[in-house]
């Protein structure tokens, strides 16, 4: 794993903070880091705001208020469109174990998710006098509402929201558009803060931070990692289970299925691919799966990272027809497990496939089809 600078010390006292931890890409990555971080010495904790967490990383863990508190600020969000302006009391409580645990460095990833307040604590970072890093995952911490907006190409990002075109979606708000009043606090919170240095997962994304109001910071690109001790060729029987023998099996994984994750071009596929082909979708819900066509097999998510490998390796041809990726970890975990992938341009996962191998396709439906065909 390549780490970078400012975490090759020694004894160093880190502390890690992200919505989820050890589940999810993003919490994948906090523990990874954390069991690099480790292994050369240094004391590591994660402080996260949801979700269950796998036995095994219990050790970094600290939970940053309750489910209940997570209740309450979704809730302000859906209907004041308020998306880290909640939990309040608990981002307080939380700065105050801060305080006690004293960190060296505090590395920031993702801050949204309806956990912690993001005035509360960057009024904090603004006076600690730590090493701050923050590793953005995708474009919420430079935006008045969403986490995206390749889709709805939309650039008022570059200097202020407004009528924001992506209010119903994540972090949805139901009623209000308070996107433009939303910039101008992220603006305030986020800038002037001392000694903060940006990682960013892709050149793609490092790009567009430097036309945001968070360009005044320094910047570097560290791409994701996996952990290949896990994510490499493996054997097993999906194929025989699932009556795959003799078709040419074209694999997507994602943590949710959606529009702009490219579920519908997967249908669309579909329709286009003989008998010879079959396509296999991993991380829907019953419902999407109880709706998809015949010639599609749909699985729930999975965190068991060995069987996921083993299906990654089984597929012929790994396709993530995602519109909207900042880095786009599925797919270099099919590529580390031997399966080439295919994306869409205009994306970091063409920027990826670029780098590691790979095709990466116009971003409509018939292109994809000729790729995969080609592939």
């Amino acid at each position: 794993m390549s780490l970078p600078l400012w975490e090759r010390g020694s004894n160093v006292k880190i502390l890690m903070i992200n919505v989820v931890c050890g589940a999810g890409s993003t919490g994948r990555i906090c523990t990874d880091l954390a069991t690099e971080l480790e292994k050369r010495g240094h004391e590591v904790k994660i402080a996260y705001g949801r979700g269950a967490v796998p036995e095994k990383y219990k050790k970094y863990a600290v939970r940053i208020g309750s489910e209940f508190d997570v209740r309450l600020h979704a809730i302000k969000a859906r209907l004041f469109d308020a998306a880290g302006f909640g939990s309040r009391r608990a981002t307080e409580r939380f700065i105050e174990w801060v305080k006690e645990y004293d960190p060296d460095i505090i590395h920031l990833h993702n801050i949204h998710g309806y956990y912690i307040n993001i005035e509360v604590l960057f009024r904090y970072l603004r006076s600690c006098g730590k090493k701050i890093v923050w590793t953005l995952h995708d474009c919420w911490p430079f935006t008045g509402h969403c986490a995206y907006f390749t889709t709805a190409k939309c650039e008022k990002w570059k200097d202020g929201c407004n009528k924001c075109p992506e209010k119903r979606s994540y972090p949805s708000s139901c009623f209000i558009d308070n996107s433009k009043q939303n910039y101008r606090r992220k603006k305030v919170a986020f800038t002037g803060i001392k000694d903060m240095t940006l990682i960013m997962p892709s050149q793609w994304l490092a790009g567009l931070v430097k036309q945001s109001f968070l360009r005044e910071y320094p910047i570097e690109v560290h791409y994701n990692t996996i952990n290949r001790d896990i994510f490499k060729p493996t054997p097993s029987n999906f194929r025989k289970t699932h009556g795959l023998n003799g078709k040419i099996v074209i694999l997507g994984v994602a943590q949710g299925w959606s529009k702009r994750k490219g579920l519908q071009d997967f249908i669309e596929l579909s329709r286009m691919l003989d008998d010879n082909y079959a396509i296999v979708l991993v991380g829907l819900t019953q419902k999407q799966i109880d709706n998809l066509p015949k010639n599609i097999i749909g699985l729930k998510r999975t965190e068991n990272l060995e069987e996921l490998a083993s299906i990654y390796t089984m597929a012929d041809v790994f396709v993530n027809p995602s519109k909207e990726e900042t880095f786009g970890l599925t797919t270099i975990e099919a590529e580390a497990c031997g399966t080439k992938a295919i994306v869409y341009k205009g994306t970091a996962c063409e920027e990826i496939v670029n780098k590691f191998g790979g095709m990466a396709a116009d971003e409509n439906v018939d292109a994809l089809y000729r790729a995969v065909i080609s592939l």
